[in-house]
This record gives C-alpha cells, structure tokens and sequence, in this order.
C-alpha cells in the first residue's frame, strides 16, 4: 500500500508538472480582486532542446557550466518575457514553427529534468545579422536579468518550483536595460554547481509582433536561421 501512495503521489507531481499556463506580459498588466491579470505574449518562440547525460557546456562561468541558445532580434521591443521549465512538458507539442533540437527529438523521455537557472544577455556592439558569425565569440556581453526559480511557474516532478521565467521592460533612456536590435544569449544551467541533464522547453515572449526573430544554439547557425523565417 506504501508503494502504491508513492507511486500515485509521483504521478500527481508529474502530472501537475506538465501544465504550463499561457506566457503573459508585465506591460498593461492589471489586479483583478487581488488577482494579477497579464495579457499573454503575441509573440512567442519556443525550443525543445535536450541536455545529454555527460555533455560538454558551452562556458564554464563562475564554477558552474553553461549553455546558451542564441537569439537575434531584428527590431526594438517594448519588453521581452523568458522562461524555462524541465523537463519539457508533455501536454506541450512542437509545432512546425517552432525549434526543435535533433537531441530532443533523439531522446523521447521527458523524466530526466534539472534545477533551471536562466539569463538572457545582450552583445554589445552587434546590430547586424552579417556580424554575427565573426563577432560573437569575441563581444562583450550585458547582462539584462537573471531568475532562478519562479513561484509562477509550475512545479518539477520532484514537487519544487525549480523553473525559471523573467520579463525585462525595456528603458531607452538607459542603454544598459534598452532592447534594442541585435544578438541576444539566453543562458542556462542549474543552480547549484552540477550536472544539467535532461529536456526542457525554452520560450521568449514579446508584447508586439517581432518578425524576423531566429535562435540558434550557435552564432554562426543564425544566419541561416534567420534566412528560413
């Protein structure tokens, strides 16, 4: 009987898990009886990617291993929303407009997930898609925001609210926090120093329509990214 309410206990963490509300935005956002209401994201990109078991990271940053997806923006938004939640829900399918990683679709378990911990960076100095491929390796690199966990998001199998989200408003009187065109780097790894392993559905979300926006896991593989939208 103990491992029968185990076992159904588990489901119910995993089941809860894989509801993942629509993605909405802080601008014109509005409390409803004290109920925040958020008009969700008219542009919504999402990856489906997959970490093997032993993979090499992109960057080892402050002890803890790396990895990007990297995105180009072709124009200035008023806001952009990131958020990432493992392992990959299964009531969320890929679409043909969205980006699917080869690993993802190699490895068809979601049970294996990580402790998601995110960034989302601007290149400085990159304003053209053609500068990409011979620039990115060498820019430098601002940081826009960073989240751990977020109560918002829904909980992992394990029944902690580990996956992250954030919104970055943009301030264009402060160039710092301003989202303007160029090459982006949403940034990715656990918490704590460790392995990431496992699947994970990644989104970025904007308030206005944003033609033109690719991802890449790497700068040179924009381009072409950007060619097929």
């Amino acid at each position: 009987m103990k491992k029968l309410f185990t076992l159904l206990l588990l489901v119910g963490l995993t089941a809860t898990a894989q509801k993942l509300d629509k993605f909405g935005a802080d601008l014109a956002k509005k409390s409803v009886m004290g109920k925040e209401i958020r008009v969700p994201y008219t542009d919504l990109i999402s990856y489906f990617g997959y970490i093997k078991p032993g993979s090499k990271p992109d960057e080892v940053k402050g002890g803890k291993k790396m990895y990007y997806l990297y995105v180009w923006i072709p124009i200035a938004a008023p806001e952009i929303g990131v958020r990432m939640i493992s392992p990959a829900p299964e009531s969320v399918k890929p679409s043909d407009k969205d980006y699917v990683a080869a690993d993802f679709t190699a490895n068809a378990e979601r049970t294996s997930f990580f402790d998601t911990w995110v960034t989302l960076e601007r290149a400085d100095g990159i304003f053209k898609i053609e500068d990409v491929a011979a620039k990115a390796k060498t820019a430098k690199w601002t940081t826009l925001d960073t989240n751990d966990d977020s109560g918002e998001m829904p909980a992992q199998p394990s029944g902690s609210k580990y996956n992250s989200l954030m919104r970055i408003t943009s301030d264009p009187s402060n160039p710092a926090k301003s989202l303007i065109v160029g090459l982006y780097r949403i940034g990715f790894t656990t918490y704590k120093t460790g392995e990431v392993q496992g699947s994970f559905l990644a989104q970025l979300g904007a308030p206005v329509s944003l033609p033109g926006v690719a991802v890449a896991t790497k700068p040179e593989d924009l381009v072409a990214a950007a060619k097929k939208k």
